[in-house]
């Protein structure tokens, strides 16, 4: 029976994996390697600044283990999203590290290099042909918000991955990707089913996180045969189940049947999951739906202004039972004060212990808690702009006289000091669209370059 194993180790390169889990892949002789190093969830700051939300040392770590592993075995290493975010800067970055362990381990082999971030006037000449369009519930695009952005990255599929395996490259370092891509492009160019094998790598995506006790920091094992794939962690304390595999599928997708990607959407309407062992789980009716015209998903993020915050705590009953009139009451105070120097500036209260994790939508006004987390956030214009509201906000609230109020010393407790931190720059999504493209290689250059020949 013809197979085709993909070995996961960690849900983003940098979090780390058992060895013993790593080790245990490895003696199932993979064919592939592969990680996904980037996501937008933790938010536009590091698209935005250039810089990795992942440590460094940690990075290294693991690359060490999966670039050694995959020359033993000679199979190909993909890294996919490098750096993070995928732009040319994080790409960058992924790649000193790799050219830092070639140096020390005195490796040698072609490193597949894939570019993904695109010029600013690329962007706006598809602009103005009509070949952008808002991926919701983003906005229209404007050639404003392009010129805005500070950075721009499109999503490659597998096919810029399958280009570099094909030229050779036993390393693959991709910017910014779809996240199955990585995984799946080694079996298609095998012959795989597409719809399989994407949807084995929507799987792997995030290592043993689709295994119960879940885990980002441990790996997963797929193997794609002709009409199914089978997904198992390869540590003994985890399994994977129908349900806990079922809902890794429907992670951050809005529509549990339809998965769209570049190119085309995964349609899942058939899709069964079968408990195989005890730890093994068994895919089949997936299926890849070409979409036309060809599409990649644009993200791109603008600088907004510059963040100060303040942590404090609170835990006198009165006080919380207004919390409400107080912060309202603070936010009031701030613009009086301010007022004549036209000052523009968000400020914002997150409340722990009523609604800080869900805000409106929390369901349950009932406040029960007997202490409270307030964070104090102001963004404007300027650093110091931002640090003047959050400080005239905190000094405020820490000796706001409310109906009730007996202590004269003050209301907040604070854990640090100083007690505001000046958060730098802070920047938004203000690109998330499709483009139009005719050729799904022609946004990605590659190069292959010839390590331990040339450092």
């Amino acid at each position: 029976m013809r197979e085709y194993r993909v070995l996961s180790p960690t849900a983003i390169l940098g979090y780390g994996f058992p060895e013993e889990s790593f080790q245990a892949g490895l003696d199932r002789k993979p064919h592939l390697i592969a990680v996904d190093a980037g996501s937008t969830d933790p938010g536009p700051y590091y698209l935005g600044a250039g810089v990795s939300f992942t440590d460094r040392a940690a990075v290294k770590r693991d690359l060490e283990l999966m670039i050694e592993a995959g020359l033993q075995l000679d199979i190909p290493v993909v890294i996919g999203t490098a750096g993070g975010s995928g732009a040319e800067v994080h790409l960058q970055w992924n790649l000193d590290i790799i050219k830092e362990l070639v140096l020390e381990k005195g490796w040698q082999f072609p490193l597949g290099v894939i570019h993904a971030e695109l010029e600013r006037e690329t962007v706006l000449q598809a602009y103005r042909e009509n070949k952008i369009a808002p991926l919701h519930p983003a906005p229209e695009l404007t050639e404003a918000e392009i010129n805005a952005a500070e950075r721009i990255v499109a999503q490659m599929g597998p096919e810029p991955v399958m280009s570099v395996l094909q030229q050779g490259a036993k390393v693959v370092l991709a910017g910014r990707a779809y996240d199955p891509a990585v995984f799946s492009a080694g079996a298609l160019l095998a012959g795989f089913d597409k719809g399989l094998a994407i949807h084995m790598g929507k799987i792997l995506e995030c290592g043993a996180i689709a295994a119960s006790p879940g885990s980002g920091s441990d790996c997963l094992l797929g193997t794609l045969r002709e009409d199914c794939f089978i997904v198992e962690p390869l540590n003994p304390i985890r399994r994977c189940t129908p349900t806990s595999v079922a809902a890794h599928t429907l992670y951050e997708k809005t529509n549990p049947y339809v998965l769209p990607g570049p190119g085309g959407i995964l349609d899942l309407r058939e899709t069964t999951f079968t408990q195989l062992s005890e730890q093994a789980v068994k895919v089949t009716g997936s299926k890849f739906v070409p979409a036309e015209p060809f599409a990649v998903k644009l993200e791109g993020a603008k600088r907004v202004g510059y963040r100060t915050v303040s942590i404090a705590g609170c835990r006198d009953s009165i006080m919380i039972a207004q919390i409400d009139h107080i912060v309202e009451a603070v936010r009031e105070r701030v613009a009086d004060n301010f007022k004549k120097y036209g000052y523009q500036y968000f400020l914002h209260f997150t409340i722990y212990g009523k609604n800080g994790v869900m805000g409106q939508l929390e369901p349950n006004s009932d406040i029960t808690s007997h202490e409270l987390g307030i964070i104090i956030e102001a963004v404007a214009e300027t650093q110091e702009i931002a640090n003047t509201i959050c400080g005239f906000a905190r000094s405020t609230m820490l000796h706001y006289g409310y109906p009730g109020r007996v202590a004269t010393a003050g209301n907040l407790a604070f854990p640090y000091s100083p007690s505001d931190f000046k958060a730098g720059p802070v920047y938004n999504f203000n690109i998330y669209h499709l483009l139009e493209v005719v050729d799904p290689l022609a946004l990605f250059p590659v190069e292959i370059m010839k390590m331990g020949e040339d450092q």
